[in-house]
Protein backbone atom coordinates (compact mmCIF):
# COMPACT_ATOMS: atom_id res chain seq x y z
CA UNK A 1 0.00 0.00 0.00
CA UNK A 2 1.24 3.63 -1.05
CA UNK A 3 2.23 5.62 2.40
CA UNK A 4 0.39 9.17 1.42
CA UNK A 5 2.20 12.19 1.62
CA UNK A 6 0.32 13.41 4.86
CA UNK A 7 1.82 10.17 6.74
CA UNK A 8 5.08 10.54 5.47
CA UNK A 9 5.43 14.17 6.94
CA UNK A 10 3.81 13.11 10.38
CA UNK A 11 6.65 9.98 9.94
CA UNK A 12 9.34 12.48 9.33
CA UNK A 13 8.06 14.85 12.15
CA UNK A 14 8.23 11.81 14.54
CA UNK A 15 11.91 10.92 13.58
CA UNK A 16 12.98 14.82 14.21
CA UNK A 17 11.28 14.80 17.80
CA UNK A 18 13.02 11.27 18.38
CA UNK A 19 16.18 12.42 17.46
CA UNK A 20 16.07 15.45 19.57
CA UNK A 21 14.65 12.80 22.41
CA UNK A 22 18.17 11.11 22.31
CA UNK A 23 20.42 13.91 21.46
CA UNK A 24 19.26 15.74 24.27
CA UNK A 25 20.23 13.54 26.91
CA UNK A 26 23.31 12.66 25.44
CA UNK A 27 24.36 16.65 24.86
CA UNK A 28 23.28 16.75 29.03
CA UNK A 29 25.13 13.60 30.28
CA UNK A 30 28.42 14.50 28.31
CA UNK A 31 28.20 17.95 29.83
CA UNK A 32 27.39 17.01 33.30
CA UNK A 33 28.82 14.24 33.28
CA UNK A 34 32.40 14.61 34.94
CA UNK A 35 30.81 17.16 37.48
CA UNK A 36 27.80 15.64 38.08
CA UNK A 37 26.37 12.18 36.81
CA UNK A 38 29.72 10.32 37.01
CA UNK A 39 31.62 11.80 40.26
CA UNK A 40 31.07 8.70 42.27
CA UNK A 41 33.41 6.97 39.37
CA UNK A 42 36.13 9.52 39.04
CA UNK A 43 38.16 12.20 41.27
CA UNK A 44 36.29 15.42 40.65
CA UNK A 45 35.82 18.60 43.13
CA UNK A 46 33.08 18.18 45.46
CA UNK A 47 29.50 20.14 44.72
CA UNK A 48 29.34 23.55 46.21
CA UNK A 49 25.90 23.12 47.94
CA UNK A 50 22.93 20.57 48.63
CA UNK A 51 21.18 23.66 46.13
CA UNK A 52 23.46 22.06 42.86
CA UNK A 53 22.14 18.68 44.34
CA UNK A 54 18.75 19.60 44.09
CA UNK A 55 19.05 21.54 40.74
CA UNK A 56 20.98 18.39 39.09
CA UNK A 57 17.92 16.08 40.68
CA UNK A 58 15.11 18.18 39.33
CA UNK A 59 16.65 18.59 35.57
CA UNK A 60 17.53 15.40 35.22
CA UNK A 61 13.87 14.13 35.82
CA UNK A 62 12.85 17.01 33.24
CA UNK A 63 15.62 15.33 30.98
CA UNK A 64 13.37 12.45 31.26
CA UNK A 65 10.08 13.65 31.42
CA UNK A 66 10.61 14.91 28.05
CA UNK A 67 12.16 11.72 26.62
CA UNK A 68 8.85 9.95 28.03
CA UNK A 69 6.83 12.35 26.46
CA UNK A 70 8.48 12.32 23.02
CA UNK A 71 7.96 8.36 23.34
CA UNK A 72 4.17 8.51 24.20
CA UNK A 73 3.59 10.48 21.32
CA UNK A 74 4.81 8.36 19.02
CA UNK A 75 3.53 5.12 20.33
CA UNK A 76 0.39 6.80 20.54
CA UNK A 77 -0.30 7.15 24.23
CA UNK A 78 -1.89 10.44 24.03
CA UNK A 79 -3.84 10.63 26.93
CA UNK A 80 -0.92 9.76 29.21
CA UNK A 81 0.99 12.17 27.48
CA UNK A 82 -1.78 14.58 28.07
CA UNK A 83 -2.02 13.61 31.97
CA UNK A 84 1.92 14.06 32.52
CA UNK A 85 1.59 17.50 31.03
CA UNK A 86 0.50 18.25 34.72
CA UNK A 87 3.54 16.64 35.98
CA UNK A 88 5.09 18.66 34.02
CA UNK A 89 3.48 21.76 35.19
CA UNK A 90 4.62 21.16 38.56
CA UNK A 91 8.10 19.91 37.57
CA UNK A 92 8.53 23.34 35.64
CA UNK A 93 7.77 25.07 38.40
CA UNK A 94 10.42 23.65 40.86
CA UNK A 95 13.03 24.05 37.27
CA UNK A 96 12.32 27.42 37.82
CA UNK A 97 12.63 27.79 42.07
CA UNK A 98 15.67 25.84 42.29
CA UNK A 99 17.59 27.36 38.79
CA UNK A 100 17.07 30.52 40.57
CA UNK A 101 18.37 29.90 44.14
CA UNK A 102 20.76 27.60 42.88
CA UNK A 103 22.20 30.62 40.42
CA UNK A 104 22.24 33.28 43.12
CA UNK A 105 23.96 31.31 45.48
CA UNK A 106 26.71 30.34 42.70
CA UNK A 107 26.75 34.22 42.04
CA UNK A 108 27.43 35.06 45.95
CA UNK A 109 29.53 32.69 46.77
CA UNK A 110 30.75 30.66 43.39
CA UNK A 111 34.13 31.35 41.61
CA UNK A 112 33.91 31.41 37.46
CA UNK A 113 35.91 29.26 35.12
CA UNK A 114 38.78 30.70 33.28
CA UNK A 115 37.58 33.48 30.55
CA UNK A 116 33.96 33.74 32.31
CA UNK A 117 32.72 36.59 33.85
CA UNK A 118 32.98 37.93 37.52
CA UNK A 119 30.14 35.99 39.24
CA UNK A 120 27.46 38.49 40.09
CA UNK A 121 28.25 39.98 35.86
CA UNK A 122 27.52 35.88 34.66
CA UNK A 123 24.45 35.61 36.96
CA UNK A 124 22.82 37.41 33.88
CA UNK A 125 23.41 34.77 31.90
CA UNK A 126 21.20 31.49 34.57
CA UNK A 127 18.69 34.58 35.03
CA UNK A 128 18.19 34.97 31.69
CA UNK A 129 18.06 31.01 30.87
CA UNK A 130 15.39 31.13 33.42
CA UNK A 131 12.70 33.65 31.82
CA UNK A 132 13.58 32.05 28.26
CA UNK A 133 11.97 28.59 30.21
CA UNK A 134 9.25 30.08 31.72
CA UNK A 135 8.29 32.13 28.57
CA UNK A 136 8.77 29.27 26.44
CA UNK A 137 7.03 26.54 28.80
CA UNK A 138 4.38 28.72 29.32
CA UNK A 139 3.45 29.48 25.58
CA UNK A 140 3.49 25.97 25.25
CA UNK A 141 1.20 25.22 27.90
CA UNK A 142 -0.75 28.08 25.84
CA UNK A 143 -0.94 26.10 23.23
CA UNK A 144 -1.33 22.98 24.07
CA UNK A 145 -4.50 22.59 22.86
CA UNK A 146 -2.60 22.83 19.17
CA UNK A 147 -0.42 19.96 19.03
CA UNK A 148 1.62 21.08 15.70
CA UNK A 149 2.45 24.35 17.81
CA UNK A 150 2.75 22.57 21.24
CA UNK A 151 5.23 20.11 20.36
CA UNK A 152 7.55 22.76 18.26
CA UNK A 153 7.67 24.80 21.61
CA UNK A 154 8.74 22.08 23.66
CA UNK A 155 11.57 21.33 21.15
CA UNK A 156 12.92 25.16 21.03
CA UNK A 157 12.47 24.89 25.30
CA UNK A 158 14.38 21.84 25.16
CA UNK A 159 17.17 23.46 22.63
CA UNK A 160 17.10 26.25 25.13
CA UNK A 161 18.55 24.18 27.67
CA UNK A 162 21.65 23.20 26.10
CA UNK A 163 24.10 26.34 26.98
CA UNK A 164 25.59 25.12 30.34
CA UNK A 165 25.97 21.29 28.88
CA UNK A 166 27.87 22.87 25.86
CA UNK A 167 29.76 25.32 27.45
CA UNK A 168 30.76 22.38 29.53
CA UNK A 169 31.85 20.45 27.20
CA UNK A 170 33.73 23.56 25.20
CA UNK A 171 35.54 24.02 28.69
CA UNK A 172 37.43 20.21 28.27
CA UNK A 173 38.63 20.97 25.23
CA UNK A 174 38.92 24.61 24.83
CA UNK A 175 40.85 27.27 27.31
CA UNK A 176 38.44 29.70 27.16
CA UNK A 177 35.25 29.50 25.72
CA UNK A 178 33.54 32.25 24.94
CA UNK A 179 29.09 32.78 24.07
CA UNK A 180 29.89 31.67 20.07
CA UNK A 181 30.42 27.90 21.76
CA UNK A 182 27.78 28.34 24.45
CA UNK A 183 25.25 30.13 22.46
CA UNK A 184 26.44 28.74 18.67
CA UNK A 185 25.50 25.38 18.96
CA UNK A 186 21.56 25.77 20.06
CA UNK A 187 21.30 28.75 17.59
CA UNK A 188 22.29 26.62 14.83
CA UNK A 189 20.00 23.32 15.75
CA UNK A 190 16.85 25.70 16.08
CA UNK A 191 17.41 27.22 12.81
CA UNK A 192 18.18 23.63 11.49
CA UNK A 193 14.95 22.64 13.06
CA UNK A 194 13.01 25.65 11.94
CA UNK A 195 14.17 25.29 8.08
CA UNK A 196 13.78 21.54 8.04
CA UNK A 197 9.74 22.25 9.37
CA UNK A 198 9.54 24.41 6.32
CA UNK A 199 10.85 21.46 3.89
CA UNK A 200 8.64 19.10 5.36
CA UNK A 201 5.52 21.29 5.38
CA UNK A 202 5.69 23.82 2.72
CA UNK A 203 5.20 26.46 5.09
CA UNK A 204 6.94 28.33 8.17
CA UNK A 205 5.11 27.95 11.77
CA UNK A 206 4.79 31.31 12.93
CA UNK A 207 5.01 29.97 16.31
CA UNK A 208 7.78 28.28 15.99
CA UNK A 209 9.84 31.31 14.84
CA UNK A 210 8.73 33.77 17.37
CA UNK A 211 9.88 31.30 19.57
CA UNK A 212 13.18 30.81 17.82
CA UNK A 213 13.52 34.48 17.85
CA UNK A 214 12.74 35.36 20.78
CA UNK A 215 15.24 33.04 22.10
CA UNK A 216 18.03 33.72 20.08
CA UNK A 217 17.30 37.04 20.52
CA UNK A 218 18.11 36.93 24.59
CA UNK A 219 21.68 35.81 23.88
CA UNK A 220 23.04 38.93 22.96
CA UNK A 221 20.67 40.91 25.03
CA UNK A 222 22.94 38.86 28.18
CA UNK A 223 25.66 39.51 26.72
CA UNK A 224 25.13 43.60 26.78
CA UNK A 225 24.02 44.17 30.13
CA UNK A 226 26.19 41.51 32.32
CA UNK A 227 28.29 44.14 33.05
CA UNK A 228 26.42 47.37 33.12
CA UNK A 229 26.10 49.29 36.54
CA UNK A 230 22.13 48.49 36.07
CA UNK A 231 22.71 44.31 36.03
CA UNK A 232 25.60 44.64 39.31
CA UNK A 233 23.34 46.41 41.34
CA UNK A 234 20.31 44.11 40.22
CA UNK A 235 22.88 41.29 41.37
CA UNK A 236 23.51 42.40 44.10
CA UNK A 237 20.13 42.81 44.94
CA UNK A 238 19.74 39.68 43.89
CA UNK A 239 22.25 37.40 45.86
CA UNK A 240 20.43 38.75 49.01
CA UNK A 241 18.07 35.60 48.48
CA UNK A 242 20.86 33.03 48.36
CA UNK A 243 20.01 30.86 51.47
CA UNK A 244 23.58 29.68 51.49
Amino acid sequence: MAVSEAALIRLREKRVYLIAAILFPIIVLIGFGPTYYFKPFITAPPLSSYLVHIHGAIMTAWVALYITQVLLVRTKNIRVHQSLGYLGIALAVLVVVAGFFTAIAAAKNGTPPPGLPPPLSFLAIPFFDLITFSVLFAAAVHYRKRPADHRRLMLVLAISLLPPAVARIALAYLPAPGPLYFFGLPTVLCLAALFYDRWLNGKFNRVMIYAILFLIASYPLRLMILGTDAWLAFANWLTGFSPV
